[in-house]
């Protein structure tokens, strides 16, 4: 419910669905999530999730730039456990250009659930 969730910075929104414990992440920490992505809209598009028949948790380094922008801000801003939705804008997300073997089009506003599962120096 995107009129739940805080602003955290400009393009980006999110929603705590379940409280972490532990400090905020810190930037350069090796993370692993369970992510769903959807394409915003009525009803949402998923195009991707690490819990589909097949797939597995996602291993990146937060806030250094492996990821689109409102994944670095908005993860920089969860912690161990916690699972949250993020309401990113397109300049944020996949840009201009989108993201077309996913079915992502030019400036689309995307929706991720995430949920940190482990974090690592």
């Amino acid at each position: 419910n995107k009129t739940m969730a805080t602003q955290v910075s400009d393009g980006l929104k999110k929603e705590v669905l379940v409280a972490g414990t532990g400090p905020k992440l810190a930037v350069g920490r090796k993370v692993t999530v369970q992510c769903t992505g959807s394409v915003a809209g009525n009803p949402p598009k998923k195009f991707w999730s690490t819990t589909d028949p097949g797939q597995k948790p996602f291993t990146f380094n937060v806030g250094v730039g492996q990821v689109i922008k409102g994944w670095d801000e908005g993860c920089l801003t969860m912690c161990l456990g916690e699972k949250a939705r993020l309401y990113i804008a397109g300049y944020k997300g996949y840009g201009e250009k989108g993201f077309s073997a996913w079915g992502i089009p030019p400036n689309a506003e995307l929706i991720f659930e995430i949920e940190i599962l482990k974090v690592e120096k």
